[in-house]
């Protein structure tokens, strides 16, 4: 009988390491150089997206010289009349409740991919497991609020006629991108619950 378990467990820790022997990079130095550069690159180009859009919102801004220039807006959410002042966003006057929602994704692309820039710099091994998945959920969180970005700024700038027809597109085109960041997603736990349970597995047997 124990020679039974004893066999069931090596098969568990065989299989558990050829999953973990084929999730693995098959060439890892070579990899983690070319994807630090690729990283770096691509999040410190999304960063100066995020920051050029925050402050030179779609629509433009307000542009008003002199203070007989300032105008008021009824704001149609809050029923109030607002002054408006210059450099203001004429979007965020004119419709508010979807230019939140714009500043939101595009504040999160801004702040993530800002920290995946800091984590490459910062000096934290990128050779370890973990720092890498921090790595790649970081910028699978930056890439998607860029698309989100990039759905609201369209919403607000589009004439509502030509939304109407190419707004299935988008959504079958979400769909889309929805099932491939899953699918990612989901390929990246998987690689870190492995890589965990061989670590344990190696330091059970090491004892």
């Amino acid at each position: 009988m124990s020679i039974e378990i004893e066999a069931r467990e090596e098969t568990k820790v065989t299989v558990i390491q050829t999953i973990g022997d084929w999730l693995a990079y098959k060439n890892k130095e070579e990899w983690l150089k070319d994807m630090r550069g690729n990283l770096s690159l691509v999040a410190s180009i999304i960063a100066t997206i995020t920051f050029q859009t925050a402050v030179n919102p779609p629509g433009g801004v307000f542009q008003t010289t002199t203070k007989d220039d300032l105008r008021r807006h009824d704001n149609n959410s809050t029923g109030e009349v607002e002054d408006i002042c210059p450099g203001e966003a004429v979007l965020a006057v004119v419709f508010p409740d979807d230019y939140q929602p714009f500043l939101l994704w595009n504040t999160i692309c801004f702040v993530s991919s800002l920290s995946v820039c800091l984590l490459l710099v910062s000096g934290v091994p990128i050779n370890h497991r973990f720092p890498t998945w921090l790595l790649s959920i970081g910028m699978c969180i930056t890439i998607t609020s860029l698309g989100l970005t990039y759905r609201q700024a369209v919403l607000m700038v589009t004439p509502d006629p030509i939304w109407g027809t190419a707004k299935t597109l988008y959504f079958r085109l979400l769909y889309v991108w929805v099932a491939l960041m899953t699918l990612v997603g989901f390929f990246l736990v998987i690689r870190l619950f492995f890589w965990s349970v061989r670590k344990w597995n190696e330091n059970c047997n090491s004892r």
